[in-house]
């Protein structure tokens, strides 16, 4: 498993020199760059600077763990939907510029308040992302569905997704969110319903006692997970400095490191 950040919140103000500058200082492997933030990682870029993004990198030594946008396929306007289907496909075709592995979208909620069966979204979201699955495939981007959205995020709902989109190159991005856990704060059955398309991992406040940590990790290592597991956390303070960052990243990645029988030292 490779720990690194996703810039939404901590980095969200962070150019990329600043965002690999702070990987490098404290131990991350990598970032993921989310769409609308400092760094301007965007669709707009052109291919020179889709360019200069990649080389400086490749060059860095820090990896672009993936890209991650809000497009979402939820709507009841058919029009929305293949808006954002053909956006997303524009989105891997970003990332596979910038020389990284995968997307990160999200689906973000049900239409049972317009009777609408939550079945019928979740297979519709699934279509969708087939159809994304379909192109970035040729172009070696995985295309990683957030466990996110209101109800959505509930795995029984992410699996009913995943199992309509019926694609190999369609995964999972465990979210570790709270509705992962049962009323005695297991996440043994929602681990068992999304453990065999686990491409992606997001992962909060590993230092605090709000989350079953060591057994995600415990989890993680029974089915041979190799990939990121990315700290997706609130800024130190209102007005967080590079210093704070470095300081409060350098605590998580030891955390990280006994979590995950990685610690050693000297390194």
């Amino acid at each position: 498993m490779k720990l690194g950040m996703v810039t939404y919140n901590m980095g969200k103000d962070m150019d990329c020199p600043q965002l690999i500058d702070l990987c490098k200082k404290t131990g991350l492997k990598g970032v993921e760059l989310r769409t609308g933030h400092k760094h301007g990682v965007e669709v707009a870029l052109t291919k020179e600077e889709r360019t200069k993004v990649k080389q400086l990198f490749a060059e860095s030594g820090i990896e672009i763990a993936g890209l991650g946008s809000a497009f979402e396929y939820h709507s009841t306007d058919p029009a929305v939907v293949k808006k954002n289907v053909e956006d997303s496909i524009a989105y891997a075709q970003l990332a596979a510029d910038v020389g990284t592995t995968g997307i990160k979208v999200r689906p973000n909620g049900l239409q049972t308040d317009k009777g609408v069966p939550a079945e019928k979204t979740c297979e519709q979201i699934g279509l969708a992302l087939r159809q994304i699955g379909v192109f970035a495939e040729g172009i070696g981007i995985q295309v990683r569905l957030e466990v996110h959205g209101k109800e959505t995020q509930r795995p029984k709902n992410i699996k009913m997704i995943l199992d309509a989109a019926n694609h190999p190159n369609v995964y999972a991005c465990w979210n570790s969110n709270a509705t992962d856990m049962d009323e005695k704060k297991s996440i043994d059955a929602s681990f068992a319903l999304l453990k065999d398309k686990i491409g992606h991992c997001h992962i909060t406040d590993i230092g605090v006692y709000q989350y079953p940590w060591q057994d995600l990790f415990n989890k993680l290592k029974s089915i041979n997970y190799a990939g990121w597991c990315l700290a997706e956390i609130k800024e130190v303070g209102e007005n967080q400095t590079q210093a704070q960052a470095e300081r409060f990243m350098k605590y998580y990645r030891t955390l990280f490191d006994l979590y995950t029988g990685a610690y050693k030292f000297p390194q």
